[in-house]
């Protein structure tokens, strides 16, 4: 059963503590093993990769590149087969874009009375490249939730790498997502040698400016090796809700909620602070009568055994500012009135206000982003966004008569630095003033 804490100023935080061990540093033994991939992709390309998918899935997929008449025709089949899947997933897909078309951020001139401009241009980058894992739960909303604001920002290529199934064939769903998505094209390979592809590139697999998308501890550790050969998205961590309850909420929703993310993985976290002992006894019961009609049961048991928690806070302010020190991924407020609240808020990756807010209508259907940051590094990073997958760069144009009146400042400024060749620079077009 979920452990209850009663928040005394020092039980709670022996906790968070606890739960901050799961964000260690990478295993030195996986990053030695992820290493020794990289290099051999970068050194042999296709032939260490096809080498890897032997080694670690049995066997090479029906097609090393997914053709496109594959990709269309699963959402052909799909459309007639799961129509009900379709529709919904084009309306989620419709609400991500809605979300995401707000973000789009303009490019901008600044002309000044004295003739200098001054700029910022912004535009997609060329090519990204997607992550999307396979496994027990293939994430086709993760394709979504990437590809759509992706393509919003402008992206003029993007690819996808996914395992192949036990079967060697792609995963339909996750085809059917790419294809609404725009994907450009899709690659059928997993593991720490598919980000090892896209950031070195192989005779096939194109070089790419970014990396986006979750996978397991060698395909995170893959990216944080690789990060500044190529750009990422983050390094995530497990999964981790934080339910912020007052003495109304309801018991059987919050425990839904709890689990709906300690499902995810073994490591992930949920924890709910709540002011009412009552409400954190009866969801501790209520974790244990609705996790056994659950097929993921094993695993919501191992997560909320290690990481989960009902902590019993004095007053909301308490709870809020517990809230605010873990920096949880997902937070819900269940509370009345929990816009009287938001303000508050200042680490959080996602947040659920009210009853009717649960945390899967974010990760599916709602169109903020479900990419987040985990390992309380919702402290200073943020959520996966059109400006994900843009870049900007400036530009300045002065007049003679601009520069004349700034080039003192300018040269007194540099020398105070000691870069008499940046002074230099300016003074030498003034020489005949002298």
């Amino acid at each position: 059963m979920i452990r209850i804490i009663k928040a005394d100023g020092t039980a709670e935080y022996e906790f968070l503590k606890e739960v901050e061990k799961r964000n260690g540093d990478t295993d030195k033994k996986i990053s030695a093993i992820v290493s020794d991939i990289i290099d051999d992709v970068k050194a042999r390309g296709d032939e260490a990769v096809n080498d890897y998918t032997l080694k670690f899935d049995g066997k090479l997929p029906a097609f090393h590149e997914v053709p496109r008449d594959v990709i269309n025709d699963a959402m052909t089949e799909m459309s007639e087969t799961s129509p009900e899947f379709i529709t919904a997933m084009l309306n989620a897909m419709e609400n991500i874009s809605d979300f995401h078309n707000r973000q789009k951020e303009q490019s901008f001139i600044d002309t000044r009375s004295d003739g200098c401009i001054l700029g910022q241009r912004v535009r997609g980058l060329d090519r990204v490249g997607l992550y999307v894992p396979g496994g027990t739960a293939p994430l086709f909303s993760t394709v979504l939730m990437n590809a759509v604001p992706a393509k919003i920002a402008g992206v003029r290529e993007l690819i996808m790498l996914t395992p192949p199934g036990k079967d060697g064939q792609p995963n339909k769903e996750i085809l059917c997502a790419a294809a609404a998505a725009g994907v450009d094209r899709v690659f059928l390979v997993g593991g720490a040698q598919a980000i090892a592809a896209m950031a070195c590139g192989t005779q096939t697999i194109p070089k790419v400016d970014k990396i986006v998308g979750p996978g397991n501890i060698f395909v995170a550790t893959a990216k944080k090796l690789l990060y500044g050969t190529v750009d990422i998205d983050m390094v995530a961590g497990p999964s981790e809700i934080l339910v912020v309850a007052d003495d109304k909420a309801e018991p059987k929703l919050l425990a839904a909620d709890l689990m709906s993310q300690a499902e995810h993985d073994r490591m992930a976290s949920a924890i709910l602070i709540t002011t009412s002992e009552d409400v954190a006894k009866d969801t501790a019961a209520e974790i244990e009568r609705q996790m056994q009609s659950l097929e993921r049961r094993d695993i919501i048991r191992a997560s909320i055994d290690s990481f989960g928690a009902a902590i019993v806070a004095q007053d909301l302010i308490q709870a809020i500012d517990l809230a605010n020190s873990l920096a949880p991924e997902h937070l819900e407020l269940a509370v009345e009135d929990p816009l009287k609240y938001i303000g508050l808020i200042d680490n959080a990756g996602s947040v659920f206000l009210g009853k009717w807010s649960s945390e899967p209508l974010g990760d599916y259907y709602a169109g903020p982003n479900h990419v987040l940051p985990t390992s309380g590094t919702a402290r200073f990073f943020s959520p996966l966004s059109v400006a994900s997958f843009t870049k900007r760069s400036q530009f300045i144009y002065y007049t003679e008569a601009a520069l004349r009146e700034a080039k003192d400042d300018i040269v007194t400024l540099a020398r105070r630095e000691g870069l008499t060749a940046h002074a230099n620079a300016i003074s030498i077009r003034f020489e005949e003033d002298e």
